[in-house]
């Protein structure tokens, strides 16, 4: 199916909260990563969210361009050629966006959304994360405010975050004495800001002890209940329609107990990347290491051309991350939940 427009993206996300389970949003970084990431969504009947890091797009604009920009637009027009022969819906997202690289990222992909739709053609991306968890809350959200004023008007949705999660992600890495911990006050202040841009959907992750990073289970100490207390402060605020639509970060080395936690205090998408990576490479490290005299040229030989063969080692990694999404699927409790019908309707 085509990328999600706007509101499939909202119906999947209300769909998501309702049954009480969560989209695995996959960072990508090339056409090999997409393809796994489709392929494992749609092997476990799920729909699902890709997702771009500033860091990925770099890299996807090749290692003499670096190029954020050029990156993000090329992985997006992948997904939107090739999703259309999966019979699942998926979102485009950008991930973790500081704020000193907003006009040189997001802002740029906005434009773009706003050219295509002048055109009459659909949202290059559904939705953005400014993430201004590094500023003090009322800056956060004076930056926010007005992005989520932009992405009403264009029907596109805000992911933003409060609180610090640990660990290094592409190269940004958390300070020592970073809040890790949001507080049921910063959630008021972002429900009273944002919510009075009527009309408009964001995300909020929250954090409650989040690491980027690979750990073991049990090495992250998570407080999931962080969110339950937030979302009642909420609640008991503003009303039960202020709940939020919340965001798992950092979630390598959860237990599936954690994850089933914290989605039934309403989180709805959860980033993956530390571990589909290294399925990944994983896969390529077991083929180079199984074809060791093929994929070089040892004594004077000549190798095996079908074993160093990209297309070899690439198609085995697409499929082992593919089995990742497919096991994030099942850990999200979202197998079988796909939005999609083959008549094109969505059931109930």
């Amino acid at each position: 199916m085509p990328v999600a427009d706007y509101a499939t993206y909202c119906r999947m996300l209300d769909r998501a909260r309702e049954r009480r389970f969560a989209y695995p949003a996959i960072n990508v970084t090339s056409l090999t990563t997409v393809n796994g990431v489709l392929r494992g969504l749609a092997e476990s009947g799920s729909d699902g969210i890709i997702q771009v890091s500033t860091g990925g797009a770099s890299f996807a604009s090749g290692s003499s361009v670096k190029d954020m920009v050029l990156g993000a637009i090329s992985l997006a027009e992948h997904v939107h050629r090739v999703a259309e022969r999966y019979p699942v819906y998926v979102a485009l997202h950008t991930d973790h966006c500081q704020a000193d690289k907003l006009d040189s990222f997001v802002l740029p992909l906005v434009e773009e959304t706003e050219q295509r739709r002048g055109a009459g053609r659909p949202n290059l991306f559904s939705s953005h994360m400014f993430d201004g968890s590094a500023l003090p809350l009322e800056k956060n959200l004076d930056i926010a405010v007005p992005l989520l004023e932009r992405f009403r008007s264009n029907d596109l949705i805000l992911e933003i975050e409060t609180g610090v999660v640990g660990g290094e992600e592409d190269g940004i890495k958390a300070e020592a004495e970073a809040k890790l911990y949001t507080t049921p006050e910063d959630t008021l202040e972002v429900a009273r800001r944002l919510n009075a841009v009527e009309g408009s959907r964001y995300l909020l992750a929250a954090t409650f002890g989040n690491v980027h990073g690979v750990y073991k289970p049990g090495q992250v100490k998570l407080k999931p209940a962080i969110l339950k207390d937030c979302q009642d402060a909420v609640e008991r605020t503003f009303g039960i329609g202020s709940r939020f639509d919340l965001v798992f970060h950092g979630g390598s080395g959860s237990s599936p107990q954690e994850i089933a936690e914290a989605i039934s205090y309403g989180v709805v998408k959860m980033n993956i990347d530390t571990d589909t990576q290294y399925a990944y490479t994983r896969a390529i490290a077991d083929h180079l290491f199984r074809n060791y005299d093929g994929v070089l040229k040892i004594d004077g030989e000549v190798g095996r051309k079908k074993d160093y063969d990209p297309r070899t080692y690439l198609t085995l990694a697409e499929k082992s991350l593919a089995e990742r999404v497919k096991q994030a699927v099942r850990d999200l409790g979202g197998t079988g939940s796909t939005l999609f019908s083959s008549r094109g309707e969505f059931p109930s």
